[in-house]
């Protein structure tokens, strides 16, 4: 309890500009994230039940859902290492694992994070190198979907039991 207390007060303390805006930033971007994959889900199923050409716009969405993952990526590291939480995790890994709130964004978030991202990337990868159109439409809509399960459960959502954070963070 004595640690959250701390956190309350290391974030409202205004000379971490640079942390309130990533974190704004970071959270608004989870958005487009979100969006962007249920989208290539949405085509990818379409086009997967539907026997539809890769075309390129297939192919757009594709490549615009792991770049948008891919940015949001960026943010969240840099957030991660400016992040008060984080920084008490990694210096008192011992005490931090008793709270629930400092364990989840001290280690489960990021990993969980990062593991979606890693399943984008190589979805998107390995969709781009098939030959057969359903096949791009199939291994997209799988890896994809794992990373949006991922995603869903790894959000700060404000009914997490974990750690839950507002919808919308201002900046």
């Amino acid at each position: 309890m004595k640690t959250l207390f701390l956190y309350s007060i290391i974030l409202t303390d205004k000379n971490l500009g640079m942390y309130a805006i990533l974190l704004g930033v970071h959270s608004a971007t989870r958005y487009f994230v979100v969006v962007s994959l249920v989208i290539a889900i949405l085509m990818a199923t379409y086009g997967y039940t539907q026997k539809k050409a890769f075309s390129e716009s297939y192919n757009s969405i594709r490549h615009w859902t792991a770049t948008i993952a891919h940015i949001q990526l960026i943010v969240g590291m840099l957030l991660y290492f400016k992040s008060p939480i984080a920084l008490h995790f990694m210096k008192n890994t011992g005490e931090a694992l008793k709270s629930v709130e400092c364990l989840f964004f001290g280690l489960y978030h990021a990993v969980a994070m990062f593991v979606a991202i890693v399943l984008i990337t190589i979805g998107s990868a390995l969709t781009k190198r098939k030959k057969v159109d359903r096949e791009k439409f199939k291994t997209m809509l799988v890896w994809f979907t794992i990373a949006l399960i991922i995603l869903f459960l790894a959000i700060p959502w404000p009914f997490s039991p974990f750690a839950n954070r507002p919808y919308f963070r201002p900046f």
